[in-house]
């Protein structure tokens, strides 16, 4: 492309040909291949095009009179696809550069929005801490008297159930903020997930190893890339993998694959544990990650 330019650059040193030609459309035409030249948007844009046009224009200038209308018309076309071609090149690069603004922007709202609900998460799980430590001296200043005790231990229930509830539906919130920034970053999907009294269970389908393999394979791997940003953006409580499979040991190993991969991805290996269960994979389950809350 430089070499292009460099020849391009020549052609529109060229002493003018239009005052030799005695042609007004020569010196127009030139005119408008140096107007492109000095657009900074398209001055290293369309080489060859413009490269085609200058020398339309100079065969133009050099043409015999019986062959002028036939070169003035080809200049003409040469000049205006030399034009056209530079700016949609350079329409196409402004594109391309909104496409990264609105991308990285897309990426920087994920994680503020993701670092609040991560921050009222918290302010829930503190909260929920001193109701419980509230709700366990009013128990025990209850215990004096029975009826007191059963209408205190019904109103602290209820309370505890509601902020318990607000509780679970914060930290669910924030797994699906923290699982929209995973993904977006790493430009996969997470495997399925569900909540459960263990925490949040992820589950690696039949076709994730290979029959009587140990390696992921499938869909696995861009999915274990997704969990790894998953993990790494707010998820810190322990991890179990259980891998399920009828062969001996099969299972373990493919838990200690899955293990493998998530320590490559930056998670600390003493927050994972391992272990193989005996028992036949089906395409629903072959693996399972448990992150405890």
């Amino acid at each position: 492309m430089r070499l292009h330019a460099y020849a391009l650059a020549g052609l529109l040193a060229l002493p003018s040909l239009a005052a030799a030609a005695d042609d007004p459309a020569v010196a127009g035409l030139n005119q408008r291949l140096v107007a492109l030249q000095a657009d900074m948007r398209t001055t290293d844009l369309a080489i060859l095009e413009r490269l085609q046009a200058q020398q339309a224009v100079t065969d133009l200038a050099k043409g015999k009179r019986r062959e002028l209308d036939q070169l003035r018309y080809l200049a003409e076309r040469r000049v205006m696809i030399a034009e056209a071609s530079a700016r949609a090149e350079a329409a196409r690069r402004e594109v391309d550069q909104l496409e990264r603004t609105r991308s990285e922007l897309l990426v920087e709202a994920s994680r503020r929005e993701a670092l609040r609900a991560r921050q009222e998460a918290e302010r829930l799980r503190v909260q929920a801490q001193i109701q419980a430590e509230e709700s366990e001296r009013l128990r025990q200043a209850a215990e004096a008297e029975t009826l007191a005790r059963q209408d205190a231990e019904a109103a602290l229930t209820s309370v505890a159930g509601r902020q318990a509830a607000r509780l679970s539906s914060a930290q669910q919130n924030a797994a699906k903020l923290a699982r929209e920034e995973a993904e977006l970053v790493s430009g996969h999907r997470l495997p399925a997930s569900r909540f459960d009294n263990r925490g949040e269970v992820f589950t690696f389908v039949g076709d994730s190893f290979a029959a009587g393999q140990a390696t992921p394979a499938g869909p696995a791997p861009d999915q274990l890339k997704a969990l790894g940003e998953y993990l790494n953006i707010g998820k810190k409580g322990r991890i179990t993998i259980e891998g399920y499979d009828s062969a001996t040991g099969l299972g373990e190993r493919r838990a200690q694959a899955l293990k493998d991969a998530l320590v490559s991805a930056g998670i600390s290996a003493n927050r994972i544990q391992v272990r193989g269960k005996k028992a036949a994979a089906t395409r629903a389950r072959a693996a399972e990650l448990i992150v405890a809350p």
